[in-house]
């Protein structure tokens, strides 16, 4: 029983065959909608010269992150409501969490970036094109990406030490770290401290940058005299802040509470929340609440 495993079996959502054939087909279509919606804006910011600007350049990219966030997850889910033994190897399980890290860390860090994007354009517009220009959006989109690899990287050295039962059974839908932790037949006490530092570190560090950025937006909104140019002023980073409060009301939650405090439908629907249904609302929340993309589409 303690021989190490090959193999672990996904509990998933359900083992009702005919829930399952529906299962897939509503992911099938929030999978579509996902790829679909974000190519799109991808596509139209990159089409539009009014849309080549920093703001945009971020949103580009925090698209592409979308795309990479569902695909590694949802696919696979997808061939598992229509297979019997929801079966995934060992190497395919790690590979699959590195990867959910690396998208879920990139994504809260590229909100710092497009939150400082904003806090720079309301509080110092006329300093705005002289420290936003596409040299620093680089250096700012190339340290999102290697700040979520690195704690990918972090996360998942670990994981390769610790020792799972032959028969492991892990009750969730994907190889998210919570939930490969709980089902590991022991010694995760180092993985889980790592887990929790650098969730604290990257997650904490990343709201508190957002959260002094809006600090300052909001007092230099509230200045404005007009009705008409704070609302102009606001609904700048309103997109922004509707996906920022969609992502960490759960997500931070999920990664930094302690594994006592684990309800398996809870869990699962958190998960859902921040790691497929953002990823299909981005671009929604984009498109529909804000104008120069309404006009570019």
């Amino acid at each position: 029983n303690q021989t190490s495993a090959r193999e672990f079996l996904l509990l998933g959502f359900t083992g009702d065959p005919h829930l399952q054939t529906f299962l897939f087909f509503v992911f099938s279509v929030i999978y579509f909608i996902t790829l679909f919606g974000n190519m799109m804006v991808m596509a139209v910011i990159s089409s539009d010269p009014h849309l080549h600007s920093p703001m945009y350049f971020f949103v580009f990219h925090l698209a592409l992150i979308d795309i990479c966030y569902a695909t590694t997850i949802v696919p696979y889910m997808l061939v598992n409501f229509l297979v019997k033994q929801q079966t995934i190897a060992f190497s395919a399980c790690i590979i699959q969490m590195s990867l959910i890290l690396l998208s879920a860390g990139s994504e809260i860090l590229m909100l710092s970036a497009m939150a400082y994007d904003r806090y720079v354009a309301i509080c110092k517009p006329l300093h705005y094109q002289k420290v936003m220009t596409k040299l620093a959006c680089q250096h700012l989109v190339g340290g999102v990406w290697a700040m979520g690899a690195l704690q990918s990287l972090t996360n998942t050295l670990p994981m390769l030490k610790v020792q799972f039962c032959r028969n492991t059974v892990i009750q969730h839908f994907s190889c998210e770290m919570p939930p490969l932790l709980t089902s590991a037949c022991g010694g995760t006490f180092l993985n889980k401290l790592v887990l929790l530092a650098s969730s604290v570190i990257f997650g904490s560090s990343s709201f508190l940058l957002i959260l002094i950025s809006y600090i300052y937006i909001i007092s230099t909104i509230l200045k404005i005299q007009s009705a008409k140019g704070r609302h102009k002023a606001f609904s700048t980073c309103s997109s922004h802040l509707i996906v920022v409060v969609l992502l960490y009301a759960t997500a931070l939650f999920q990664y930094t509470k302690s594994s006592s405090v684990s309800f398996f439908i809870l869990d699962q629907l958190f998960s859902i929340q921040y790691s497929i249904f953002t990823p299909m609302l981005n671009p929604i929340i984009y498109s529909l609440k804000n104008n120069d993309m309404k006009a570019a589409l």
